[in-house]
């Protein structure tokens, strides 16, 4: 009676969008015995602006051309006239991308981005050559798993940085975030906005669209594991995808992807969940596991790698509580941003990073002057006072050219200078190791690193990202696996977008030859 009951409570029905139960019901197969089974045709696995934009797409949203509307661009102009009243996600996307040019690896983030933002690049506001149409008929069942709200690590970041972006090119589709701010009485700075707004614009945007019903946050992902069919109609687990659920537990669909976890209750409480997919994207972004150096001493109470202590260095430092200087490790934006916080609090800052400061590799030279005038002072700084804290910039110790050696219980910090050899002991109140961070995907065997391009590596955004098919975004190292965004090298928010249009595409051209099923099932 029991799983009766399950299988009517969580029976979607994929073509009525007002009827058909919550996907984040699934989560509750927890409750099932070992004969009911839950079965979804997509399960994404984060929930920042990646899983949000491709859930967008999967609910039924659909862009088209606007008949009266002219690209600047006079070839795709011609390619989207010839396709008037069919949407862009059921045409061709690489004939589409043939030709385009811009600042991303993907031919499909081009071509999706020169469609929203035509000629942007260019500093030139041309409006977007899309209109979206709700499509109930489209959907396909799925299910967004993350710790967090909507909007994943940006909830996690110190809410009055700016973003490095434009402020429009951090919007999702068919929402302004201009119109968003203005109605928040909020403005942009040089055109750019502060994280915590661009948190609340995610969280909204889901709640805007309806797409709340398929987000399940405070899920915690713990394994993802391939099930493979044996003949008659056995499974067993590929060779070092191994699955701890038997094989007389498993559901009989071929194929499919078992995703264990919990969910994380209010009272922090715990309760595991198995859901079974056809199909997994990954989502996960590259914020949730800070790179370390590596030294000793590097997991001290007072060595931190994320900003969230900047605030509280600067509150004890006003307070008198501790006089010593903030160590900060990093010649990125991130490190930048934690300097910029510590000087306008007036506590005194050692900055240490292991290039020069005329570097042309680093960032700061590859930003307009104008409109990043804060991150340039910070590179200014780095150079008068490079090995001299005198100078017009009051507590500042620029080291270039240095690397940590190791940490001490007394809050005490060996440094080595790269250049003589020679080591130099300092005192700090706090230190933050600001050098990037990796993705989270202890979820996968050996952390994912056979889906990456060089598998020898572990996966790293910037120099080794999982390896896709660029016009569906499939894993080619694993069929029905995809991924989005960071991990693929998509790192801004404009790009990741053309992800979600590209597995959308495919998952829907899947559905259409009967390759995966329009609805969950039991």
């Amino acid at each position: 009676m029991q799983n009766k009951k399950l299988e009517v409570a969580l029976r979607a029905e994929g073509s009525l969008r007002g009827d058909r139960q919550h996907p984040r019901e699934f989560v509750r197969v927890m409750d099932q015995t070992a004969q009911g089974f839950t079965t979804l045709p997509v399960v994404v696995i984060g929930n920042g602006p990646s899983a949000i934009c491709l859930s967008y797409f999967l609910s039924g949203y659909r862009p088209y051309f606007k008949e009266s509307s002219v690209h600047p661009n006079p070839i795709l102009q011609r390619k989207l006239e010839a396709n008037l009243g069919r949407s862009i996600v059921d045409q061709d996307l690489q004939f589409l991308s043939e030709g385009l040019e811009g600042r991303s690896h993907s031919p499909v983030a081009i071509l999706f981005d020169s469609l929203l933002r035509p000629d942007t690049d260019l500093g030139v506001s041309v409006d977007s050559v899309l209109s979206w149409r709700l499509e109930p008929d489209q959907y396909i069942p799925h299910l967004v798993l993350g710790k967090g709200p909507p909007g994943g690590a940006w909830h996690s970041i110190e809410g009055s940085m700016f973003t490095l972006s434009l402020g429009d090119w951090m919007e999702l589709p068919d929402l302004p975030f201009r119109d968003w701010m203005r109605d928040k009485r909020r403005y942009l700075r040089n055109d750019r906005a502060v994280t915590a707004d661009i948190a609340q614009y995610y969280q909204h945007y889901v709640q805007a669209k309806g797409l709340q019903e398929n987000f399940a946050c405070g899920t915690v992902v713990t394994s993802v594991r391939r099930l493979r069919p044996l003949a008659g109609g056995e499974e067993r687990t590929c060779a070092d995808w191994e699955a701890p659920t038997p094989p007389s537990e498993r559901p009989t669909h071929a194929s499919l992807f078992e995703v264990n976890g919990c969910t994380i209750a209010r009272d922090s409480s715990e309760k595991a969940f198995s859901i079974y997919a056809e199909n997994v994207v990954l989502a996960t972004g590259t914020y949730d596991s800070p790179a370390w150096l590596g030294v000793d001493g590097e997991d001290l109470p007072f060595v931190h790698h994320t900003t969230s202590e900047v605030e509280t260095a600067i509150e004890e430092h006003q307070r008198g509580t501790n006089f010593d200087p903030i160590l900060i490790v990093g010649a990125g934006l991130t490190a930048a941003d934690a300097v910029i916080a510590a000087h306008h609090g007036n506590v005194p800052v050692i900055h240490m990073f292991r290039r020069e400061v005329n570097d042309p590799g680093l960032i700061f030279n590859q930003l307009p002057k104008v409109m990043y005038a804060e991150y340039h002072k910070v590179h200014q700084m780095m150079v008068q006072q490079a090995c001299n804290s005198t100078g017009p910039y009051d507590g500042y110790l620029s080291l270039p050219r240095h690397r940590v050696v190791g940490f001490t219980p007394d809050r005490k910090c060996v440094l080595q200078d790269l250049a003589s050899g020679e080591s130099r002991t300092v005192n700090v109140s706090v230190a933050l190791i600001l050098i990037g961070s990796d993705p989270n995907l202890t979820f996968l065997p050996d952390r994912g690193r056979s889906l990456a391009v060089n598998t020898e590596l572990p996966v790293n955004a910037k120099r080794n990202p999982i390896d896709v098919d660029s016009y569906t975004y499939e894993c080619t190292q694993e069929r029905g696996m995809y991924a989005l965004g960071p991990l693929v090298a998509d790192n801004f928010v404009r790009f990741l977008q053309g992800g979600a249009l590209a597995i959308t595409s495919a998952l829907s051209k899947a559905r259409a030859d009967g390759s995966i099923q329009s609805e969950g099932s039991l």
